[in-house]
């Protein structure tokens, strides 16, 4: 028995979706075409090996950025005592070991200590966590942004990891080049800042092309 082809009938076909139409002698039709049941099944497997390649390079970013802090952190608790300080290149960079109990650059050090757990534990606990499932579980993010989020959420995280093991997290450079220098830093922070440099510089450039385009 002859079955007409479904050459004129349109169906979609999202990456989440392959559901495709068959006759009754097997022959798989998908959007104006024929697609046999392997190439659906490879559609699915390569989207499925993309999806896993893609979670692997993020989880990497953000275990390498977390293994940077770490290790420097660790370097410098074994090696200096508390206030110790080395000047380097012509005192335009210091190391000097600060216990940090506060956020980011000390932000919030003289806060109560209830809230300061709340804040600078608990609060940024759970945005990195979300944060981090929304980057593994969103496709459509831009390159650059996803990069500047894995820096994010990995600096995020080490000086988290220090604030709950030790009560306090470890700064220990500081850049002073006279007319402008730097608050005491570690390099949590560096990938905190270069990341949010990668999404602010993703978010210009998009803007730039957009009005470009709307010309």
């Amino acid at each position: 028995m002859d079955f007409p082809q479904l050459i004129d009938i349109e169906i979609t076909i999202s990456s989440n979706n392959c559901h495709p139409w068959e006759n009754f002698e097997g022959t798989k039709f998908v959007d104006r075409g024929t697609f046999t049941l392997k190439t659906c099944e490879k559609f699915a497997m390569d989207r499925n090996s993309g999806t896993l390649i893609r979670a692997f390079i993020i989880i990497l970013l953000v275990i390498a950025n977390i293994g940077c802090d770490q290790a420097t952190k660790k370097m410098i608790r074994n090696s200096m005592a508390q206030n110790e300080t080395i000047t380097m290149l012509n005192d335009y960079l210091t190391v000097t070991r600060v216990e940090n109990s506060g956020a980011f650059l000390s932000v919030g050090d003289a806060l109560p200590e209830k809230s300061k757990s709340l804040l600078l534990s608990a609060i940024p606990m759970v945005a990195l966590a979300v944060g981090l499932f929304y980057i593994l579980y969103k496709p459509s993010i831009a390159g650059k942004t996803l990069i500047g989020l894995c820096f994010i959420i990995g600096g995020g995280i080490g000086n988290i990891f220090d604030r709950i093991r030790y009560g306090s997290v470890t700064d220990f450079l500081h850049i002073d080049f006279g007319f402008v220098q730097t608050g005491i830093f570690n390099m949590a922070d560096v990938s905190i800042m270069f990341g949010m440099f990668l999404v602010i510089l993703q978010a210009v450039l998009a803007y730039i092309r957009e009005r470009k385009t709307s010309v």
